[in-house]
């Protein structure tokens, strides 16, 4: 019964291999229950996002899972499982539980305190239970790492003034436009990112925002909450030509604004300057718009930069979250030990039972006249005086973690639980 962590992130690889591990659509289904059918896994979650693939495990022998993994990732992507090599990474056993933690209260992000990552932890979670590839274990894990990062938000500062993806967007086009009031916006997609960023870009002062959504509904509804206008999806490329900021999130699988578009709208535009951010994995913007004159393309690995200069003011509130961690896998590891007993306490259980049965037995076959009401006396303060005998040794047991295993050999020999001979005749 191990925990185990096998994963890539945004530290250890570059946003074309995590584009080409991501567990987009259709994929995140067939890619679960392919895992959960490796024989050395019982249970299994995907959180799959921009910044991180990871797959959360209950395992029988940590190596061969994480081989099996490995192998699997490379057939379902198809690439070389050497190039997996420098980038994925293991963590098992407590080591696992921390880092899940961390992944959960945003500690581990790239925007240490960025909101989004426990609603996509919860949205990862929910998938799995649903698809029954989570047990007892994994459940418990990842309801404690939603609740950590929930006391972590409210015993801390870190969430404060949110440094995000979207907001480093904002931070860029402050760079190159230097003033935003009178600029205009086109959002393309609706990823949740790209709606953040509309709200920012709206807070500091652009003022004409157009939606062009593949749902063209969805288009109007953004647009009406923005106090924009809708752009039909195939119309987008001409919209470009009236656009100084672009910020594509499609969720697509490949490019939806392609060089030759940037080409027609720069040259109606007269070459005025335009700035895109690409916050979509896979990336949905083509990379050699950024070789165009007066063309400013981002994707979100260029995001790094921008996002570093606001992690200073978030350090002082992630050592005290750091503390509130650690408090929390005490915890979670005491939980994790009490498991270790459960099969004492239910042989515990199960020979006071057949105690119990048996010695009723006896009395009823020695007063056999006894009536049914006084029958049912007599069960039920046998039941009573088992329950208050195992009583003790049961709350023992869950409780004092330390003698665990002390305690669980005593009582095996006190109640003869290793299937010795009872003394009998």
């Amino acid at each position: 019964m191990k925990i185990v962590v096998v994963g890539l992130n945004h530290k250890t690889a570059d946003v074309e291999l995590r584009e080409k591990l991501a567990f987009n659509g259709p994929r995140l289904e067939e890619g679960l229950l392919r895992i959960k059918e490796i024989p050395e896994i019982r249970e299994a979650a995907i959180l799959s996002t921009c910044n991180r693939v990871e797959i959360y495990l209950q395992v029988r022998d940590v190596q061969k899972a994480y081989a099996a993994v490995k192998a699997f990732l490379a057939h379902f992507f198809e690439i070389r499982i050497e190039s997996l090599d420098s980038s994925l990474y293991l963590h098992e056993g407590m080591t696992a539980v921390k880092h899940i933690f961390r992944v959960a209260s945003s500690l581990d992000s790239m925007v240490v305190g960025e909101p989004q990552i426990l609603g996509q932890l919860k949205d990862a979670f929910d998938f799995a239970l649903e698809r029954k590839a989570t047990g007892v274990l994994l459940n418990r894990l990842l309801k404690k790492s939603i609740s950590v990062a929930k006391r972590v938000r409210t015993e801390t500062r870190i969430a404060e003034n949110a440094v995000s993806i979207s907001f480093a967007a904002v931070e860029l086009a402050r760079k190159i436009f230097t003033d935003l009031s009178g600029k205009s916006f086109l959002l393309l997609g609706a990823g949740e990112m790209a709606e953040l960023a509309a709200k920012h870009m709206m807070t500091n002062g652009v003022k004409d925002i157009m939606v062009a959504n593949r749902t063209y509904e969805r288009g109007c509804e953004l647009a009406r909450e923005f106090e924009g206008r809708p752009v039909r999806f195939e119309e987008f490329p001409d919209a470009l030509v009236h656009t100084d900021i672009v910020i594509c999130s499609t969720g697509a699988s490949t490019f939806v604004l392609r060089r030759e578009h940037m080409q027609k709208a720069m040259r109606e535009r007269k070459q005025k300057p335009v700035f895109i951010i690409d916050i979509s994995v896979p990336r949905n913007v083509d990379p050699a718009i950024n070789d165009l004159e007066n063309v400013y393309l981002y994707d979100v690995d260029d995001l790094r930069g921008v996002v570093d200069t606001n992690i200073t003011e978030r350090q002082k509130e992630a050592t005290k979250a750091e503390t509130i961690v650690e408090e929390e896998i005490e915890t979670f590891r005491k939980w994790l030990s009490s498991l270790d007993s459960v099969p004492t306490l239910i042989a515990l259980r199960e020979k006071a039972e057949a105690i119990r049965r048996d010695e009723l037995e006896r009395f009823f076959n020695r007063f056999p006249a006894m009536g049914e009401k006084e029958r049912k006396a007599v069960e039920g303060l046998a039941s009573s005086i088992m329950n208050k005998l195992i009583h003790a040794p049961t709350v023992a047991l869950k409780d004092e973690a330390e003698d665990r295993d002390m305690l669980t050999e005593v009582i095996k020999r006190l109640y003869n639980l290793n299937g010795e001979d009872d003394g009998k005749e």
